[in-house]
């Protein structure tokens, strides 16, 4: 259970051929367990009481934790003990959420600040963060199941808690085995109905649901082998040292392609996991308009509109998806009150950065989503009101050469934007950003400045005035 890099074995010449390290091959061997306790529970306790299923959750899950973290597993066992204390003396209230969010957020903060090294490391902090967003929604939940419910929303109204769920209980939410390690983000209402038979029930209780598990997990493994291939072809390594080697327009484009290959090593773990929860049905997401059952409840990623997306908000619609909503429902919606939209979604990203850890790239990174985001939807409009470009994009040939602008415009900057978020430390991506003379910096940056010059240009409103 040691993470030293011991290469003999099975595993270790598993890592050694893959060029990754042994905790990697542990977390990738951890999510593919899965599958047979998937089987093991629909097999013997998919019926049974939803106590007894709990244990085999959570000795699922504590297995899982302990193989790859060894005794660190006990992280998770305090913070949820911590929280379900809390819950129990003051759940529902104002004070619970406040305890239960600096509680976890501290506890996981101390975590990053104990265990940070200069590079990506796979530690107990890894699962710690999913766990904190889930034991942060339960207070949440329990909170607006104590309000008037025509003051919730939609979403609060299907998610919240009119009781504490038993510690049994919470604590096989949090080890669920489909998800303890690296997520997907669900919410304990969800699990509930799981184990409790309702989505056996509503589903049919047919074996669907394993084709639509094969389907993701295959889809899985083919972005695993993208992103090997594209990390053997462009690696760090190479991009630290050899890109000043390269004319600017090629810097650019290998600053893209470089940023997307790396945006697959979490794909790949999505979509495996994914794969898993479909697997055990806890995925079961009603029907659609066909009466056919869908299983993407647990979707963390739109590969559709990831591949095909021509503004950087469609690679934030599409990625990560599970913790964007959870971000999106206990944090920003929860900050209305400031009467911001503008705060809010910078508060949130601050949030989302502290949520991931200390390293500088995370903030960088979160900091050029903000900028970008301000860009794309300021110059939306003016766009919109330019008829030359609106008939540009109307005509086939037109709309094809915006589409290669607007894609080229993708992949650059989404790379510039996540480069620091893989490197973490600033005096790695700093270089990178030198590379490319900082050319993303000073385009979103000065935008605000020029915005009243730029937009009546593109618009074309000074042309009207003119005529």
């Amino acid at each position: 259970m040691s993470g030293n890099q011991d290469y003999s074995g099975l595993f270790g010449t598993l890592a050694h051929t893959l060029g990754c390290t042994m905790p990697a091959i542990r977390l990738l061997v951890s999510i593919f367990l899965g599958f047979p306790f998937a089987y093991i529970h629909r097999r013997f306790f998919i019926n049974k009481s939803p106590e007894l299923q709990h244990i085999f959750f959570i000795l699922c899950g504590t297995f899982l934790g302990a193989w790859n973290f060894g005794w660190n597993v006990g992280h998770s066992a305090l913070a949820l003990s911590a929280t379900y204390l809390i819950l129990r003396l003051f759940g529902g209230s104002t004070l619970s959420i406040i305890l239960t969010f600096v509680f976890n957020m501290g506890y996981l903060s101390y975590g990053y600040w104990v265990t940070t090294t200069d590079g990506y490391d796979i530690k107990w902090t890894m699962p710690h963060c999913v766990l904190t967003l889930r034991l942060i929604g339960i207070a949440f939940n329990l909170s607006d199941g104590r309000k008037d419910e025509s003051k919730l929303s939609a979403y609060q109204k299907k998610e919240c808690l009119k009781a504490l769920p038993s510690f049994l209980e919470i604590a096989a939410f949090v080890y669920f085995p489909g998800s303890f390690l690296v997520g997907p983000q669900f919410t304990v209402k969800r699990y509930q109905n799981y184990v409790s038979g309702v989505f056996i029930k509503e589903s049919g209780g047919g074996s669907d649901h394993i084709e639509a598990g094969f389907t993701r997990t295959m889809q899985g493994f083919l972005y695993l082998f993208f992103y090997q291939l594209g990390t053997y072809i462009i690696s760090d390594q190479y991009m630290i040292s050899k890109l000043d080697t390269h004319n600017y327009i090629s810097r650019l484009l290998l600053l893209g392609l470089w940023g997307r290959v790396n945006l697959y090593k979490y794909i790949c773990c999505w979509l495996l996991s994914e794969g898993v929860c479909i697997t055990f049905g806890i995925s079961y997401n009603g029907k659609d308009e066909n009466g056919s059952t869908k299983w993407d409840g647990c979707k963390n990623v739109d590969l559709k509109r990831f591949e095909n997306a021509t503004e950087f908000s469609h690679y934030i619609q599409s990625f990560n998806m599970n913790t964007n909503e959870w971000c999106s429902e206990y944090v920003y919606k929860r900050l209305k009150f400031m009467g911001s939209r503008f705060a809010s979604q910078f508060l949130t990203l601050v949030f989302l950065a502290i949520w991931h850890g200390f390293h500088s790239g995370y903030y960088v990174t979160f900091f050029n989503e903000f900028i970008i985001m301000y860009f794309e939807r300021d110059i939306a409009s003016a766009l919109k009101k330019n008829q030359s470009i609106q008939a540009t994009a109307n005509h086939p040939l037109g709309g094809i050469l915006i589409w290669i602008i607007l894609k080229l415009y993708t992949l650059v900057f989404m790379g510039y934007a996540f480069i620091p978020f893989h490197l973490l430390s600033y005096t790695r991506y700093l270089k990178i950003y030198s590379s490319v003379y900082w050319i993303g910096s000073i385009i979103f940056l000065s935008y605000p400045f020029l915005a009243p010059f730029i937009k009546p240009l593109i618009s074309g409103r000074r042309r009207a005035h003119v005529d």
